[in-house]
């Protein structure tokens, strides 16, 4: 059974240039497989989704933009997964996603509660429309949370729910716990009416156990040090904390004794080996082994690189530490050599898949 398996709402952040965008994007798709809906929401008007899977830019409706089946991530007991395809019955899902355009979703707002019709509009031509989404930042985030909330909640005429799940690339950790609660100071604040309502709905959704919030890290200290304070906020704030998600893992190059070695002197060690390899060594020569000087060349950028590499390895492992002392459950996502693009995503989809995280 996947470990969030009853959450509708997954809530995706991260310390900036940690890669939350791609892996809320890789989780949808993940959650999608086995023939469920999703939609990926993205509130920061980056059109980084529409980046991701190379698509032209986001208009503020939902659009499905993949289809997924096991197979597609490499999994037994697929009917053909297809990449953009359109969807099969049986074990396919459907990634949709929404860009979240602030001026529609308030004008949305106001018809929804205030009945405004087309005087709404009429408020773009007097700038309030650019006041009220500039201005009161509080405001924006009323706004997108309870449009996500909204998309959890929402039913079909059969009474189902229209997604299975909904992942929200959300803003990041330093301002996550304030953008997921800022419902409950709107409710402090109008005590009743439409407003009061909704904001309450709204933080029933947030802080139920149908919300994860997740954050998104990679091995270095900022990153870690960040999701550490990221997790103590979100706990203090009564927010249900999800998993972490450990991004652009590098493959160890060198075993245990190589890394343990680094440090040492193997300046004569290393260039044998290199000559008896015939890197940088001409052919010919004695019985007596000498390191010829072409090789000798390597030797020391070699080593300088062996020594990076092994106080980069010890470093994660610190890191990892940090992490694992969380006691959340993690989840660790390979980097991507050639960059991300739509078969990486699947790719990180599958990793996801099959550590259990959806």
């Amino acid at each position: 059974m996947p470990d969030w398996e009853g959450v509708r709402l997954h809530v995706v952040s991260g310390k900036g240039g940690t890669g939350k965008t791609t892996v809320a994007a890789a989780l949808a798709m993940a959650l999608a497989a086995d023939g469920k809906r999703t939609l990926l929401i993205e509130v920061e008007e980056r059109q980084g989704i529409a980046e991701l899977f190379g698509i032209s830019a986001l208009p503020y409706e939902e659009r499905r933009i993949a289809s997924v089946g096991p197979g597609a991530l490499g999994r037994s007991g697929a009917r053909g997964g297809t990449r953009g395809g359109t969807a099969k019955a049986g074990r396919e899902g459907e990634v949709f996603a929404l860009a979240i355009d602030i001026e529609q979703a308030l004008l949305e707002y106001l018809e929804m509660f205030y009945k405004l019709g087309r005087a709404g509009k009429a408020l773009r031509k007097v700038g309030f429309i650019d006041f009220a989404t500039t201005i009161a930042p509080g405001l924006r985030d009323v706004l997108l949370t309870g449009k996500a909330c909204e998309a959890v909640r929402r039913k079909g005429p059969d009474g189902r729910r229209h997604y299975d799940a909904v992942v929200m690339d959300a803003p990041p950790t330093g301002r996550v716990s304030r953008f997921l609660n800022i419902n409950t100071e709107v409710a402090g604040l109008a005590r009743f009416g439409p407003v009061f309502t909704q904001s309450q709905a709204v933080m029933r959704v947030i802080q139920s156990p149908e919300t994860a919030v997740h954050l998104v890290t990679l091995l270095e200290e900022m990153p870690v040090q960040e999701t550490v304070d990221g997790v103590a906020e979100l706990r203090a704030a009564g927010l249900p904390v999800g998993g972490v998600f450990v991004n652009m893992v590098r493959p160890p190059m060198l075993d245990e004794a190589a890394i343990l070695a680094a440090d040492g002197d193997h300046r004569e060690e290393l260039g044998l080996a290199l000559a008896d390899a015939g890197v940088g060594a001409r052919p010919g020569g004695g019985t007596r082994r000498t390191v010829p000087a072409a090789t000798r060349k390597l030797v020391e950028p070699l080593l300088a690189q062996g020594r990076e590499h092994a106080a980069r390895v010890l470093l994660e492992r610190e890191q990892r530490a940090d992490v694992q002392a969380l006691k959340l459950p993690t989840y660790e996502l390979p980097l991507l050599s050639g960059g991300v693009d739509l078969g990486g995503l699947y790719r990180l989809a599958a990793a996801l898949k099959e550590e259990g995280a959806a």
